[in-house]
Parts: structure tokens; C-alpha cells; sequence
């Protein structure tokens, strides 16, 4: 969704975890635990490059359509908080967000701004600061997955944008949409192994499809 913003994504042929496998050990939990310097740096470098870009289109149009009712939920893996940014309410994060940062002992959160400064890794409590996002080797927050859940059980349509459809248990969401009957619809560049699933998949960019729609729907 957001490498039409400029960010790079993770899985695609160009992707983070395909340029440097030392990426994803470093977005680990055993890096936070023994290289945390490191895994420090590497969350720095992630912050900063979100700091340099923007929400895009597909963000701006998703976020409307949510204002206008047309959207009843948005459930996203990105962790960059562009829909929050482009005025989405109410954002499903399943695997956290960068906005902001949390201590790994009290649970504590601090504005992300302060795990840019060397005083602000340590909490008052003597734990570590660490990225708000969920690390290889934890769980995804069960509330958030649950109500991800029901709303995909729920769906009249369910609309997947620029994912892989890799990474579980993300993945089995528009599976279950479909399965309780919900048409299912795929933007995304590259194919991904639901597109036999799906009614509809448009290999495209996600903010050039949204706004062609858009155009079509009824002022709101």
C-alpha cells in the first residue's frame, strides 16, 4: 500500500527482506533482547525514512470512503500509520504501528520522536524503549486480530490492496470474508495466491485504481 509513497515494501522481488536478511533478524525479538544497539539503529533508519514521505492517494481515497460510509473497516500489516495520517479513524494495526514507542518492561508509550535521542531509550522504570510494531517471534495483539476477525466474517466486500497475501494470519482474513460469502477484490502489482479466489484482481497501481473508482461513486 505504501511503496506508492516511496517506502520499499518487505517481500516483493525488491523488497526489504530480499535485499538483506540481516534486516529481518534485526526486526526480531531475539535482536531486541541481545543487539539491541542494533536493533535501535535499524528501527532509527525505519523511523527517519518514514519521516522523508506521505500518505498517498489509495490512503486519501481509503480514508474518505471510510468518512462516507462506504468503508466500515480498514485492517492494515503496515506499521507506518500513513491511513491514520491521511484521516482514518479507527486503524486495525495488526502488526503495530511506528508512531509511537513503548517500554518492554512497564508497557509504557512515548512519542517515536523520543527513540530518536539517546535519553529517551531508557524508561523511568528501568526497562528498554522499543518500536510500538510487533517483532519476529511475538504474537499479534489477539484483540486487534479478533475484531479483524469478525469484521471480515461480517464483510459484504472484502477489498485486499498491494499484500502479498503471504503472512499469516493476515492472509486468512479475505479467506474467511470469502468463505462467508463476501466478493473479494485484489489490487496489487504482482499476483498473489488468492487471486483464484478473488472476483476481481486489477495488477495496477492502488492510487490510480481508487480515484477511477471514485470518480464513479456518487458525490459524497
Amino acid at each position: 500500500m505504501s511503496t506508492e509513497s516511496g517506502l520499499p515494501d518487505f517481500r516483493s522481488n525488491g523488497g526489504l527482506w530480499k535485499q538483506s536478511r540481516r534486516f529481518e533478524e534485526l526486526a526480531s525479538r531475539d535482536a531486541l533482547e541481545t543487539d539491541y544497539d542494533e536493533h535501535v539503529a535499524f528501527y532509527r533508519w525505519r523511523i527517519e525514512m518514514l519521516a522523508k514521505h506521505a500518505p498517498n492517494d489509495g490512503h486519501r481515497v481509503v480514508a474518505d470512503w471510510q468518512r462516507r460510509g462506504l468503508v466500515s473497516t480498514i485492517v492494515t500489516q503496515n506499521v507506518d500509520g500513513f491511513h491514520t495520517r491521511a484521516g482514518a479513524h479507527g486503524v486495525l494495526e495488526l502488526h503495530g504501528t511506528l508512531a509511537n514507542v513503548r517500554c518492554d518492561r512497564c508497557g509504557g508509550e512515548r512519542p517515536t520522536v523520543e527513540f530518536l535521542e539517546a535519553a529517551g531509550l531508557a524508561c523511568a522504570c528501568g526497562g528498554k524503549r522499543r518500536p510500538g510494531v510487533v517483532l519476529f517471534g511475538e504474537a499479534l495483539p489477539e484483540a486487534t486480530l479478533r475484531t479483524a476477525w469478525l469484521a471480515a466474517e461480517r464483510a459484504t466486500l472484502f477489498i485486499v490492496l498491494g499484500s502479498s497475501l503471504a503472512v499469516a494470519p493476515a492472509n486468512l482474513l479475505p479467506k474467511a470474508a470469502a468463505a462467508a460469502g463476501a466478493p473479494l477484490v485484489i489490487v496489487n502489482r504482482d499476483p498473489t495466491p488468492l487471486d483464484s479466489t478473488a472476483k476481481l484482481v486489477i495488477n495496477a497501481s492502488i492510487g490510480e485504481t481508487l480515484r477511477a473508482v471514485d470518480r464513479l461513486l456518487p458525490a459524497a
